[in-house]
């Protein structure tokens, strides 16, 4: 049960970070455009893109037939009012003949994007420029950053959901030794695949390759972007994670023990200044964590970025406080004390809040990026939606089968809400005064009329009892 709700949890944090291509910017126009003739050499190439973009010295090249640069160098910005438009200037006397522009640039979703195409001065003309091979994102550079990107989503999903069941459903699950290191190893993960992220972001964006992750220079131009003061804003924000779990799970919550049971127990916690601190804390630290995805990623483009952004943080909320919690409370089930139905319960609600969420903000961001049927089947993006509405559902029924599974827990542990149900009772404080038994003809009466033949004598010993002690 455990290793598939991490199976799908897996699949599902996987397809939560996959970015639609068609979300990212697009070159739309040129001048000189592709395959144009002029009669004399332009002074400048600029290129018009379909979203805003970010571009480094080199990121526009224009290579003469020779194989030489035929470009002045920084690229400049020449965009009006909603137009994303930039340009560089060309050298003055530039012979007749082919030239080849190639061109390399960020989205501001942080994807990176390139391209090439070609132009003719008096007449085409064979041409020895050599094209990059490499695609941006791509190679072993590419799978790091796709590693370090999906498992930063899937500590977080860890760490807040697994700290939200902790706070909202079972107080005393924080005394599981399992459910603590779930916690914090989600932190760990998504702590070390930030740092990872920001390390690779140069390479990835750019063409230095892995040697450039340590460039001092590289690592202060990242800074600078939306992505890598998202990257540097999630690690502060750990940092006080890291504090608010240290008080969520610190052993002197729970040593005091919970024998009034789960629903005095969460009173008892209700009460303590340090549960809402850590409540509070939390809830703000989650929100800021969930946003340094959300500000830097496709919700901050195209339409609506003022709605699309809060969207998009309140669709991470939910997943994390879905699958986390789902995963954290596999855990005390199957590692932790008996768990009371009424905890299961609190899970239920908090689970159905966390899918209508999902499916609201879910629909808008579907509406946002397809924006008609026919792109459901015929875009990557359209299709992957399917993909994840497929994985969905299949973990919805997994939900629902796990729900009815557990639903046979009883109402209340056999005894506190740390002990297991098949423990055995502790013995008296007194070694019970054997008393004679009656007759042994005497010791059938009750099974002849209808008691059991093993209850009688054990009545008579418990009643002698009681009355040596008065």
């Amino acid at each position: 049960l455990l290793l598939g709700a991490a199976a799908v949890l897996g699949v599902l944090a996987v397809l939560l970070g996959a970015a639609p291509a068609s979300a990212h910017a697009a070159l739309t126009g040129s001048v000189p455009r592709q395959g144009a003739v002029a009669d004399r050499a332009p002074e400048e190439v600029v290129l018009t893109f379909s979203a805003r973009v970010t571009l480094s010295a080199d990121s526009i090249r224009v290579l003469a037939p020779d194989g030489g640069r035929a470009d002045t160098g920084e690229p400049r910005d020449l965009g009006t009012g909603g137009t994303v438009r930039h340009g560089v200037a060309l050298r003055p006397g530039l012979p007749d003949g082919t030239y080849t522009v190639a061109w390399r640039a960020v989205s501001a979703d942080g994807h990176p994007v390139s391209g090439a195409y070609t132009f003719s001065v008096g007449a085409p003309s064979s041409t020895a420029a050599a094209l990059p091979d490499d695609r941006p994102g791509g190679g072993l550079t590419g799978l790091l950053h796709a590693v370090a990107l999906y498992a930063a989503y899937a500590g977080f999903v860890l760490l807040v959901g697994g700290s939200a069941f902790v706070l909202g459903c079972r107080p005393s699950a924080a005394s599981v030794a399992a459910l603590r290191r779930l916690v914090v190893r989600g932190w760990a993960v998504v702590t070390a695949a930030t740092f990872a992220l920001l390390l690779l972001r140069g390479p990835y964006t750019g063409s230095s390759g892995l040697a450039g992750m340590f460039d001092p220079g590289a690592l202060r131009d990242v800074v600078a972007t939306p992505s890598g003061t998202a990257l540097v804003s999630r690690l502060l924000l750990l940092a006080v994670a890291a504090l608010c779990v240290t008080v969520l799970l610190s052993p002197d919550r729970w040593s005091a023990g919970s024998a009034e049971g789960a629903a005095g127990e969460a009173a008892r916690e209700h009460r303590n200044p340090r549960f809402w601190l850590a409540a509070a804390g939390g809830g703000v630290v989650a929100t800021g964590l969930a946003a340094t995805w959300a500000a830097a990623g496709h919700p901050s483009t195209g339409l609506q970025p003022w709605l699309a952004v809060p969207v998009d943080v309140l669709h991470l909320l939910a997943v994390a406080l879905w699958l986390g919690g789902l995963a954290a409370l596999l855990v005390t089930l199957h590692r932790g004390p008996a768990a009371e139905r009424q905890v299961v319960r609190r899970f239920s609600r908090v689970a159905l809040g966390s899918v209508l969420v999902l499916a609201a903000t879910g629909l808008y961001q579907s509406w946002r990026q397809v924006g008609s049927w026919d792109a459901l089947t015929t875009t990557s993006f359209g299709r992957l939606l399917l993909v994840k509405v497929g994985m969905v559902a299949l973990l919805l029924f997994f939900a629902r089968w796990s729900r009815r599974r557990v639903a046979r827990l009883p109402d209340g542990p056999a005894g506190t809400d740390g002990e297991r149900p098949d423990e055995p009772d502790a013995p008296p404080l007194t070694d019970p005064v054997p008393v004679p038994g009656p007759p042994a003809e005497d010791r059938t009466a009750p099974a002849r009329s209808g008691a059991s033949p093993l209850t009688a004598p054990v009545d008579a010993e418990r009643a002698a009892q009681l009355a040596r002690q008065r």
